[in-house]
């Protein structure tokens, strides 16, 4: 059986498909495009797809991953195009890579996240983002299926500033390919990245830890996109791609 990684995206107002929905779309763009699927054993047989660690409803992406198994060999860069060419625009299949090597989910570490503050002036987010980072814990609460839980932001925020290249007056497209219409109000745009830790940690918490630590309180929701996702270099503060072992163990030529 051949197995096939891949990235997509999930773009624009799309940002709002549900994860359970993204798996109905891609199982229809599966079936349109006669992907010769592997199916598991067992009275109902499933095709073999696995999904690594999916973005929250409500959040942009340009780094979501699955696995999927093969009965048949295919090309892996055919492969993504003909998926793509089957999904709808924002959910978009952006790289293919045959598996070589084991533990994918396991080199999730972190990830890298881009959080638009519409109506914050940068100078305001920037010394908030200072305080949150000058403290050694930063207690924030979220409701759970168990109940209200309280736990740390902090610890798990290996990078936190705000992206100077990307601040503007508000008329900059961020990830939206310029599918946004900015109007000229103030907008910070912050880099945050943060380890896959458990509890979890999400951009929403760490925005209640901007509240909790500098009483920023942004008078929109943010929008939040993920960049990347992937193993994290503790001592710059980036996330790599998690593709590259499986690139670099394919044969010479492929």
């Amino acid at each position: 059986m051949q197995r096939i990684r891949l990235r997509y995206t999930k773009r624009g107002r799309l940002r709002f498909t549900s994860h359970r929905d993204f798996q109905r779309a891609f199982e229809r763009a599966l079936r349109r495009s006669s992907v010769p699927m592997a199916y598991s054993a067992g009275f109902t047989p499933h095709p073999k797809v696995s999904y690594a660690n999916a973005a929250p409803t409500g959040v942009a992406s340009e780094a979501e991953y699955l696995e999927i198994g093969l009965a048949a060999h295919r090309d892996p860069e055919l492969l993504r195009k003909q998926l793509d060419e089957s999904l709808p625009p924002g959910l978009d299949i952006t790289e293919a890579v045959e598996v070589r090597t084991a533990n994918f989910v396991e080199r999730l570490e972190a990830s890298e996240w881009q959080l638009r503050l519409a109506g914050v002036e940068p100078a305001e987010a920037a010394a908030a983002v200072a305080a949150f980072l000058a403290a050694e814990t930063v207690e924030v609460q979220r409701m759970t299926k168990n109940g209200l839980r309280t736990f740390d932001a902090r610890g798990a925020v290996a990078a936190f500033e705000v992206d100077s290249a990307q601040v503007g007056n508000g008329n900059d497209t961020g990830t939206e390919s310029g599918s946004d219409v900015r109007t000229a109000t103030p907008c910070a745009i912050l880099r945050l990245v943060v380890r896959h830790a458990t509890p979890a940690v999400r951009p929403d918490d760490v925005l209640s830890g901007l509240r909790a630590t500098a009483d920023l309180a942004p008078p929109v929701p943010a929008e939040v996109t993920r960049l990347a996702q992937g193993p994290l270099d503790e001592e710059s503060g980036t996330v790599t791609d998690p593709l590259a072992l499986d690139r670099a163990a394919a044969p010479a030529g492929q």
